[in-house]
C-alpha cells in the first residue's frame, strides 16, 4: 500500500513541477512515507526523519514531509511538538496537505492552471512518476483504504482508519492509465480486500469487481491480475468462482491463518477457527485446482503456549500450504518505556480478556524462506522465548510445510515428536 502512496505522492509532486531525485541533499521536497505495523518500522521512519535535520539547518527552505501511519489520521498535534522541523504531516494515502502547503505561494499556485485540471483528475488517473513510466511492469491499485476488522494484534484501523471502498470507474481507469504507461500486471489492495464493496450500497463486491477489471475496455495491455491480502471469513466462494475462471487472474491467494489454535485465535479476534480455515482451504483447491495459498503466522501471540503452538504447527503439517510468511533468524529486541508498556500492556488486556503481560514490542527479523522469494508478511510479538526457540519454532514451521530441511545446527524444540 505504502508503494501505491508513494508513486502517487510522486505523480502529485511532478504535476507542480518538481522532477525526481534520489539524493537528499539536492532535494527542495522530502517525503518520508512510513509504516509503523512493527516497532522496529517506526523506530526507523523516525531515526531516517532525525538524520534529515542536518539538512533543515542547511537549507531552511527544504520541505520535509512526514506521511503515512505514523501520522495517522486522528490528527499530528503531538507530532508537531515533537518534531517542529517538519513542515507537512500527512495522513496515509493523502498528498492533499503537502499539494496544499506547496501551492499556496505565488510561483506554485494551482488557481487557473492546466494543474489544477490535472491534479483533479488524479482520483481517476494516475501518471507514474517519469523515471517508472514506460520500466514499470507491476503496480498495485488500492482499492479499499482503512480497515474495520479490528485484529486485536494489528493498529492498521488506529492508524488508516475506518473501510473505504473506491468507486469501480475511479479504479478501472487507473488502470487503463497505467495500462497506456506499459504496465502489464496489477495487484488490487486491501488490508482484507475481499471486503471490497461492503461499504459501497448496490456496488460490486471483490468478485464483480475482478470481472468488470478483467474485461474493461482500455485496459487491454493488462496481462496479470492479483489481489492481496485476503481474510477467512470474507473469501467467498464468488470469489473462488471468478478466480477460476477469468485467465488474467493469477491462481493465487494470501489468507492468513496467523494461528492454528481456536483459543489463541479467538485472543486475536480473527473470527474463525482452525477447523474452518481448513475447509476454506480445501473448498478452494477444489474449486481452483493448483492454485498457490501463502498465509501468515504469528509465532508467540501473547499467552500462546507450546500445545497451542503445536496446534499451528500441526496445521501446517497437514495443509501443505506454498508459502508461510513469517519472520525468524536474528532477533533484535527494541527496548520501550514504562509507560508505553503499561500502556500497551492494557491494550492487549482490553482487547483479549486475558491479564496482561509483558513482551518486547519490536524485532527485526530477516525471512529465512527468503530463498523461496517469499518476504516478511506476518509480525513476531515475542512473549518469554529465547532466540533458539524462535529459531526451532521457525524451523518446524517450514518443515512442517516441506519448505526446508534444518541444518544440523538448528535447535530442537523440547516437544518436537
Amino acid at each position: 500500500m505504502n508503494v501505491a502512496d508513494s508513486q502517487r505522492v510522486g505523480s502529485s509532486l511532478e504535476h507542480l513541477g518538481y522532477t525526481f531525485t534520489d539524493k537528499a541533499e539536492e532535494a527542495d521536497v522530502i517525503v518520508l512515507n512510513t509504516c509503523v505495523v512493527r516497532q522496529s518500522a517506526e523506530d526507523k521512519a523516525l531515526g531516517r526523519l532525525s538524520s534529515l535535520l542536518p539538512l533543515k539547518r542547511q537549507n531552511p527552505n527544504l520541505v520535509i514531509n512526514l506521511m503515512g501511519c505514523l501520522v495517522g489520521v486522528r490528527g499530528a498535534e503531538k507530532l508537531r511538538q515533537k518534531l517542529p522541523y517538519v513542515d507537512v504531516f500527512s495522513p496515509p494515502s493523502d498528498p492533499g496537505p503537502l499539494v496544499s502547503y506547496l501551492s499556496q505561494g505565488e510561483i506554485r499556485s494551482l488557481e487557473n492552471s492546466e494543474t489544477t485540471r490535472r491534479f483533479l483528475m488524479m482520483d481517476e488517473e494516475l501518471i507514474l512518476p517519469r523515471h517508472e513510466r514506460g520500466h514499470l511492469v507491476s503496480a498495485h491499485v488500492p482499492v479499499v483504504y482503512g480497515c474495520s476488522h479490528a485484529c486485536t494484534f494489528c493498529i492498521i484501523p488506529f492508524r488508516r482508519g475506518i473501510e473505504r471502498s473506491r468507486s469501480v470507474g475511479d479504479i478501472v481507469a487507473e488502470i487503463r492509465s497505467l495500462a497506456a504507461q506499459g504496465v502489464k500486471e496489477i495487484t488490487l489492495l486491501g488490508q482484507i480486500v475481499d471486503r471490497y464493496g461492503k461499504d459501497i450500497p448496490d456496488g460490486p463486491n471483490l468478485a464483480g469487481l475482478l470481472r468488470v477489471v478483467h474485461d474493461a475496455p482500455g485496459a487491454e495491455g493488462i496481462e496479470r491480475i492479483r489481489f492481496l491480502t485476503s481474510h477467512p471469513n470474507y473469501f467467498g466462494e464468488d470469489l473462488m468462482d471468478a478466480v477460476a475462471e477469468l485467465p488474467k487472474v493469477m491462481p493465487h491467494i494470501e489468507v492468513p491463518i496467523q494461528a492454528g489454535d481456536d483459543e489463541v485465535l479467538g485472543n486475536m479476534k480473527r473470527g474463525y477457527t482452525q477447523q474452518e480455515y481448513r475447509a476454506l482451504v480445501e473448498k478452494i483447491r477444489l474449486k481452483i485446482p493448483g492454485c498457490s495459498i501463502a498465509t501468515d503466522i504469528i509465532v508467540g501471540f501473547p499467552g500462546e503456549t507450546e500445545e497451542q503452538f503445536m496446534q499451528t504447527y500441526h496445521v501446517l503439517a497437514d495443509l501443505k500450504l506454498d508459502a508461510i510468511l513469517y519472520p525468524l533468524q536474528k532477533i533484535l529486541p527494541v527496548p520501550i518505556t514504562a509507560d508505553d508498556q503499561t500502556e500497551r500492556n492494557g491494550t492487549l488486556s482490553n482487547g483479549t480478556g486475558f491479564p496482561a503481560v509483558t513482551f518486547q514490542a519490536g524485532f527485526s527479523a530477516p525471512s529465512a524462506s527468503a530463498s523461496l522469494g517469499v518476504p516478511v508478511g506476518a509480525e513476531l510479538l515475542g512473549l518469554d522465548f529465547t532466540e533458539d526457540t524462535l529459531l526451532a519454532y521457525a524451523y518446524a514451521f517450514e518443515q512442517a510445510a516441506g519448505v526446508r530441511k534444518p541444518p544440523p545446527s538448528t535447535p530442537a524444540l523440547p516437544h518436537e515428536p
